[in-house]
């Protein structure tokens, strides 16, 4: 399994949708838990990094800083 490297702002793709309908999410804050925010409704969560590595699916748009 290769190793997914994303960054802050970066938006993801997750592997369940969201009630709302869509399943692309923004990075907003890294640490040891990574919060990311709804690209559909705006609703933000926070997951531990491990779970979050486990769920995401791709990188759909990387942040150019």
């Amino acid at each position: 399994m290769e190793k997914k490297e994303f960054n802050l702002h970066d938006v993801v793709e997750m592997k369940k949708q969201h009630p709302c309908g869509t399943n692309r999410w923004k990075i907003i804050r890294m640490g040891m838990d990574i919060r990311i925010k709804c690209e559909g409704c705006g609703h933000s969560v926070m997951l531990p990094r491990r779970e979050f590595m486990r769920k995401m699916k791709k990188i759909v748009e990387k942040h150019e800083e």
